[in-house]
């Protein structure tokens, strides 16, 4: 019958080994007193073993029982302690032989002492070399323990544990480590008949064969089971042998060794399961999906990737998709591969592909580089999604961007066209209004004129009366022409005879004519803080544009309330509507009137709007003081909220006075005419009739054209022409102005002055000449003043 043999533990031997060297020939060499303690014993052991058993009486015998001392303490001390009981030997015998006594030894005790000296002597030195012997092999077992122990630790640490079959007498050793990979305890009997209960009963027959195979056949011996025991779980062994046979080739040992291997068993479990896990994944992804090599070929592909090749899983990993692809994307296709796998980083194809049932479908692939647990580089991993539903919805988006791009076109077209005639609409409202406006103001003053100049005609002996008549004809036609002047610098046509002015100094000559146009009614007060600050304004256009200001301010607001007039310095960093960055003069008149709201206010300064009831207003003030501001160079602000008043302020410019222009002699122009020939150029017959009475109540002496062409013709004819006056606007296509610039190139030296009611295109070149200028309606003073000046080097 069978037994299990297991050998003395190395820890058994190695506690046995070390109490020999503890007690006989200890390892290090002990302390000098150990080693003097143990002569003195040994030495006196010999002596007193002597002593009892022959007594102190001379005779044979009295050095042998040092001999053991001898051996004993040359072992554990070393020959130099030796010599000690070999002294001692030889001492005691001289004592004992007769030196006690005196006496002289014999010869026979003399050759017993040299005998003992020299065979101790040989005693000693093979003791030391006993000593030696026995310290080496005593080296060589401990190294041997060591390797032993580190072995077993080793197979311990590593799960290994060797095993030994005599298959001849049926004896079975196992290691500590291969008790313990089986569940076995240390001293629990085994045989090898009862060795395969251990084995899991669905892996025993598989044990029991690779057995028989290997002891019938000579096969290696490997196999990996299941262990019957299950309270740990299930773990898995892993067996190995190799069978030894004699010489008649019958198997008589199986040498092997066996380790736990469940952990591996379970880390390939969750990685088959892991693989299952992202197979599974894959598989059911939309999205064709592939993994590659370093040289491109396919490790693995999902489902969608074969059902897209329309071939199974070997066929799909080595399908060449060139084959499938779009003629027209293959070069790019190509290109894009090569570079994105040379370079080993993510990189994106675009390209249409052939499915299995031939339609042609977009794919867009992005492929990632995978790396090796080492690091290295090992191919691709990739995905591919088929968009082509995206890219027809992009085709379809731009169809419908290019219908909605003409849609908008043709919308906005329409819309501008709306807009347009939606301006023209509003310029026609305007121009309506102000037709209206004035053709109600110059009827009111032609009514005056023409009833006057009607009675003058009547009753032309009545002296008084035609003098109150002509008196209210000139009034009315002046205020015609103020009414002309409003509405050019409305227009910004209104040539303005800009001087430097110091605001402060003409608000406070205004402030008598202010404070009556105003009335006891109102608190009336000026704040002044422009200083010696000075700007560039028609002093008269200024004076009307304020007075415009407060009398608006005045019907505003109910009686009781208060009208103040500002003035301060302004700096601009940036620029305010049309104005640009710089220093203005403000000039605010403020009242505690209704106010007016955002949308009144916007249209506050348009001709001819207002808010008053029919007949109270023409609406032309504001208009009049925003022409007058942007013609100066500023403009207007305001300042208004429902129920808190308004603020209403020019921005003007400020000038230096260093600009100021030098006042020249008070002198006569009519009293100072020199009779000359005048070439008048007027259109309007009647124009022309009264300018040449003018001209000839001067002294003048006149000759009359009606147009550019018969003018040159005229001059021409008559060298004796010494002036030319021409109105601006002329028929023909050709204005007073190209007269006056054709004159200057074929008369140069020729006096020109130019006249006009309304400049148009022309006024910047007529203002910008350097003819003498008449604004109609004029004076004969103005008309004296423009000819000398006209005629002055």
């Amino acid at each position: 019958m069978s037994e299990d043999i297991s050998a003395p533990s190395v820890a058994d031997r190695a506690r046995l080994h070390g109490l020999i060297s503890a007690w006989l020939i200890p390892p290090v060499p002990p302390p000098a007193w150990h080693c003097a303690l143990a002569t003195l014993i040994a030495t006196a052991a010999a002596i007193l073993m002597r002593v009892t058993l022959l007594g102190l009486s001379g005779g044979v015998g009295a050095t042998q029982t040092f001999f053991p001392a001898i051996v004993l303490v040359t072992l554990y001390a070393g020959w130099k302690w030796g010599l000690g009981p070999i002294v001692a030997g030889a001492a005691f015998g001289w004592w004992l032989w007769g030196g006690r006594d005196g006496e002289t030894l014999s010869e026979d005790e003399i050759a017993t002492l040299v005998i003992f000296l020299l065979s101790s002597t040989i005693t000693l030195i093979v003791a030391e070399g006993l000593r030696g012997a026995l310290r080496g092999l005593s080296e060589a077992r401990r190294q041997q323990m060591d390797a032993e122990t580190r072995l077993e630790l080793t197979q311990s640490a590593a799960g290994v544990g060797p095993w030994d079959w005599d298959i001849p007498t049926d004896t079975l050793y196992l290691s500590q480590g291969a008790r313990q990979n089986l569940g076995l305890s240390p001293d629990e009997p085994i045989t090898w008949a009862n060795l395969v209960d251990h084995v899991h009963p669905d892996d025993r027959a598989m044990v029991a064969e690779r057995i028989r195979n290997s002891v019938r056949a000579g096969e290696a011996y490997e196999v990996e089971y299941r262990l019957a025991d299950l309270s740990r779980g299930e773990r898995w062994i892993h067996g190995r042998g190799e069978v030894r046979r004699d010489d008649t080739g019958r198997a008589v040992r199986i040498l092997g060794l066996n380790f736990d291997v469940t952990r591996r068993r379970r880390d390939e479990e969750r990685v088959r399961e892991s693989e299952a896990r992202f197979r599974s994944l894959a598989d059911s992804a939309p999205a064709l999906m592939w993994m590659s090599r370093v040289g491109g070929q396919r490790d693995f592909v999902n489902k969608a990737y074969s059902d897209f090749a329309g071939c199974d899983y070997e066929e799909a990993l080595v399908l060449d998709w060139r084959t499938r692809l779009d003629p027209r994307d293959l070069p790019v296709i190509l290109k894009g591969q090569i570079a994105g796998e040379g370079s080993r980083k993510p990189f994106s194809l675009e390209g249409r592909y052939r499915r299995a049932d031939g339609e042609w479908r977009w794919l867009k692939s992005f492929s990632q580089p995978r790396h090796a647990p080492d690091g290295a580089f090992d191919g691709f991993i990739g995905i591919a999604f088929d968009n082509t539903d995206a890219k027809q919805a992009e085709a379809d988006l731009a169809s419908v961007n290019e219908l909605l791009a003409e849609r908008v076109q043709a919308a906005v077209a329409e819309r501008d066209a709306a807009q347009a005639a939606l301006f023209q609409s509003q310029k026609l409202e305007a121009i309506g209004q102000l037709t209206g406006g004035v053709a109600h103001d110059f009827n009111n003053l032609l009514t005056v004129i023409i009833g006057a100049l009607d009675v003058v005609e009547r009753h032309p002996e009545d002296e008084a009366r035609r003098q109150r008549m002509i008196a209210a004809a000139l009034a009315a036609a002046k205020r015609g022409e103020k009414l002309t002047q409003h509405l050019l610098a409305f227009a910004r046509r209104q040539p303005l005879r800009p001087e430097i002015c110091r605001i402060d100094h003409l608000i406070a000559e205004s402030e008598g004519l202010l404070r009556r146009a105003l009335g006891d009614a109102y608190d009336f007060r000026l704040r002044l803080g422009g200083g010696i600050r000075n700007v560039l304004v028609d002093s008269g256009q200024f004076e009307a544009a304020l007075l415009n200001l407060v009398v608006n301010a005045r019907d505003a607001t109910p009686a009781g309330g208060e009208i103040t007039i500002e003035t301060r310095p302004v700096t601009l960093p940036v620029g305010f509507g049309d104005l640009g960055p710089g220093q203005y003069l403000r000039v605010a008149v403020r009242d505690t009137g209704s106010g007016m709201d955002v949308e009144t206010a916007a249209r506050a300064v348009e001709p001819f709007f207002t808010t008053k009831p029919p007949g109270e207003g023409t609406g032309l003030g504001l208009s009049q003081v925003y022409g007058f501001a942007r013609q100066s160079g500023g403009s207007v602000d305001i300042e208004t909220r429902p129920g808190q008043g308004a603020c209403v302020a020019m921005l003007l410019p400020i000038a230096e006075a260093a600009d100021l222009p030098t006042a020249s002699a008070a002198i006569d122009p009519i009293a100072n005419q020199v009779p000359t020939r005048v070439l008048l150029v007027e259109d309007d017959p009647q124009v022309a009739e009264m300018v040449d009475a003018m001209l000839s109540d001067l002294g003048h002496t006149v000759s009359r054209a009606a147009g550019v062409d018969e003018a040159l013709d005229c001059l021409a004819r008559d060298p004796a022409i010494g002036l030319v006056l021409s109105d601006v606007i002329m028929p023909g296509g050709r204005s007073g102005v190209d007269l006056a610039e054709s004159l200057a190139r074929s008369h140069p030296g020729l006096p020109v002055v130019l006249c006009s009611g309304y400049t148009g295109g022309d006024q910047g070149r007529a203002q910008a000449g350097a003819w003498p200028f008449l604004s109609k309606p004029f004076s004969l003073d103005s008309l004296a003043r423009a000819l000398s000046a006209a005629r002055t080097p």
